[in-house]
């Protein structure tokens, strides 16, 4: 389907016009973030249909700045539209910090958050939950505290891992974590990584990872690239192993190797949709509504979306909308 809106990537692909304008939004003044923008396609009421208390409210959903968390925002924003309320884009915020911010702040109403980050991240505990329903409830009840209510989450895991080329796991025999902690003790030339800036620092990254598998974070040499230039440095030889989402669908698309994390160290990373307290009371239809479609997005089906942007260079929004049109949630 033909897109009616500009050009945006994101996860360090180059941004179009449309992340020009909104970094226009993210502009911060007196009152903070502004309040987003239209929605950038029109959806129509399918199984997802017009809710009495979402009549016309004014919603503001907010996402990170990479891919993945750029259609997960706009898939909310279409539930929610579809639901009769009257929605503002605030979709690619810059960093995790300042979208959790601006949700606590009032700025944001509703994002998909990944538990793993919600744990670790915002209310800092340093030894993740390995099973993922007991993660979900760990950080679902924690975060009461703060007034933030977390919903069901979807199936997806979209966690860290470690990636090589094939020609570099075959030449190193390096197929796990622990096998690329005695590299980097034995041979450190051959375990160049390349990270990108939060995961360099991040508890729940690089230097968690490190201790975890009991070698030097410093030892390993390691290069700072944008997330989505490190897919192909793997690729090319560029950098021996780098920092992956397990859900990228360049994973496949450039044939790499995931490590296998066999010590379980990377936390669980299931989406689950976020709101304040006092949204969630004034408006119980949203866990009604999001439910069927969080419901709905599998490992699979997020990695085959997020291959559409990345690989295809399909804009977000349409293999958003095109998405919950296949599935029957919304029509065009």
């Amino acid at each position: 389907m033909r897109s009616s809106h500009p050009r945006r990537r994101a996860r360090g692909v180059v941004l179009g016009v449309a992340a020009l304008l909104s970094a226009t939004v993210m502009l911060v003044s007196g009152c903070g973030l502004q309040s987003g923008g239209a929605l950038p396609l029109k959806v129509e009421p399918g199984t997802i249909t017009p809710q009495p208390d979402l009549k016309g409210a004014k919603l503001v959903v907010g996402s990170k700045d990479f891919t993945e968390q750029v259609i997960l925002g706009y898939i909310l924003e279409f539930t929610l539209s579809a639901a009769g309320a009257d929605v503002r884009d605030l979709t690619n915020i810059f960093g995790s910090n300042s979208t959790r911010d601006a949700m606590v702040a009032g700025q944001v109403d509703l994002t998909y958050e990944y538990t793993g980050t919600g744990w670790i991240n915002y209310l800092k505990n340093e030894k993740p939950i390995p099973d993922a329903r007991e993660q979900y409830i760990a950080v679902r009840d924690a975060d009461k505290k703060n007034g933030i209510v977390w919903l069901d989450p979807a199936p997806m895991d979209n966690t860290y891992a470690l990636a090589t080329n094939q020609a570099n796991a075959k030449s190193t025999g390096v197929k796990t974590l622990s096998d690329y902690a005695a590299l980097v003790k034995k041979d450190p030339s051959q375990a160049t990584t390349c990270v990108e800036t939060e995961f360099r620092s991040r508890q729940d990254g690089f230097p968690g990872m490190a201790a975890a598998y009991g070698f030097n974070p410093a030892a390993a040499p390691t290069q700072i690239l944008q997330t989505g230039v490190i897919y192909q440095a793997i690729a090319n030889s560029n950098c021996k192993f780098g920092e992956v989402f397990t859900t990228d669908g360049r994973i496949k698309a450039l044939n790499l190797v995931v490590l296998d994390d066999d010590k379980k160290f990377f936390p669980r990373y299931n989406a689950s949709v976020t709101m304040r307290e006092a949204i969630a009371q004034k408006y119980p239809s949203i866990a009604k509504v999001t439910a069927p479609v969080s419901a709905a997005l599998t490992i699979p089906e997020i990695t085959e979306l997020n291959r559409q942007v990345d690989v295809d260079g399909r804009e977000p929004a349409d293999v958003a909308r095109d998405w919950m049109v296949s599935k029957g949630f919304v029509k065009d």
